[in-house]
């Protein structure tokens, strides 16, 4: 599931990590309201798929 959020968070708002950097500048991102849509989007199809049996 880790990988699946990982990969989300790449993709869909441009984090490289999921990590606190301890730095404003790495930590906080100015994010549009369809990256975020798209992200959210992405998330709810990966847990549909988990829940058939497609991603685990």
């Amino acid at each position: 599931m880790q990988n699946m959020i990982s990969e989300i968070a790449r993709k869909h708002l441009g984090l490289e990590t999921l990590e606190a950097q301890n730095s404003d500048s790495l930590d906080f991102k100015e994010l549009s309201v369809w990256e975020i849509e798209a992200a959210l989007k992405a998330a709810f199809q990966a847990g549909q798929k988990s829940t058939q049996g497609g991603v685990e």
